[in-house]
């Protein structure tokens, strides 16, 4: 099996964040719409990956398109952490606990920082491509949720 990752990642793939359409709000940071960019391409592959049967390697992806798009909006009220825990309890703490977004959504980062450990580091782990493919249905929606605040 041969993947053409590159061309199938790029046809999939959103506008760059330089690229932003006109009309997009500007007052975000090019660190803000660098994490943006990074979460639309990680969903994109995190598909292919899926499709071509790694959904490990899927799951993974989905995780870091939500994590990239929970630390640009962290940025937005001057927050930054170099730890993935911080990002996930201070993602909880900042917008879930305080309504702004749905809590699913920090559910939704949990568990898929959990399928993540365990896809990347446990070696009898094994992640099916109906728990990847949801993991990404949810990234894409987290990443929805995430970029209209923004917005």
């Amino acid at each position: 099996m041969r993947l053409h990752f590159r061309r199938a990642l790029r046809d999939r793939a959103e506008p760059a964040a330089d690229q932003c359409p006109s009309g997009r709000d500007r007052r975000l940071t090019p660190e803000q719409w660098a994490l943006i960019d990074k979460a639309k391409k990680s969903i994109a592959a995190g598909s292919l990956l899926n499709e071509q049967g790694f959904p490990g390697f899927a799951a993974s992806r989905a995780y870091y398109a939500m994590l990239y798009a929970a630390q640009a909006l962290l940025l937005s009220k001057g927050l930054s952490f170099s730890k993935h825990s911080a990002v996930i309890a201070a993602f909880g703490r900042e917008f879930a606990k305080s309504g702004l977004v749905p809590t699913e959504l920090h559910r939704f980062l949990i568990e898929a920082s959990d399928s993540r450990k365990v896809s990347d580091y446990d070696i009898a782990g094994d992640i099916g491509q109906d728990v990847a493919g949801m993991h990404i249905d949810r990234a894409r929606q987290f990443l929805e949720t995430i970029t209209q605040l923004l917005d």
